[in-house]
Order: C-alpha cells, then structure tokens, then sequence
C-alpha cells in the first residue's frame, strides 16, 4: 500500500462548509476506523484541510474521496493528491 497526502481547498462559503463538517467527520471517521485514513485535520491560516491516506492506488484513492460528504456537497474547489514518502515518524514503513 502506498500513502498519499490530500489536499483540500475550500471554495464554498465558510458557514456551508461548517454546516457540512458533521457529515464530513463521521465519514472520516469510517476511513479511520477502516485504517485507510491515518490523519485529518483543518490548515490554520487558509481555507484548506489535509489528510493523510493509505491505498493500493491513486485511482483507488479518488473513487473514495469522491464519496467524501464535503466533495458531494460542492464545497471542494481544488483536490490535490500525491504519493508521499514518509521515512520518518509514524507513517513510515
């Protein structure tokens, strides 16, 4: 399995984001429960999130996200994923 940093840019009003975030959670919380998602979380300073995935494939891994309540509701402007290589900390084979 590879792993694979997401990243969301937000381009929906904030208040429609927030008001989607629940369903978003839950979500993120059957991947995490599934062992496919590791880490998640909101950027501090920009409307953005990342999140850090374990999959066989690229292809695998945007059919999953394309299940994502925030990609289904339109809030997404921009998704980005790309094969990382973590060799140190807890990511790292």
């Amino acid at each position: 399995m590879s792993t694979f940093a997401v990243t969301y840019t937000f381009s929906a009003d904030p208040d429609e984001v927030n008001q989607i975030r629940p369903t978003h959670r839950v979500w993120l919380g059957e991947q995490f429960a599934a062992g496919v998602l590791l880490a998640s979380g909101p950027m501090v300073d920009r409307p953005a999130a990342l999140l850090i995935f374990r999959a066989d494939s690229i292809e695998e891994l945007n059919a999953l996200l394309d299940q994502d309540p925030y990609e289904q509701a339109g809030v997404i402007g921009e998704r980005t994923i790309e094969e990382w290589n973590p060799v140190f900390g807890p990511f790292s084979s």
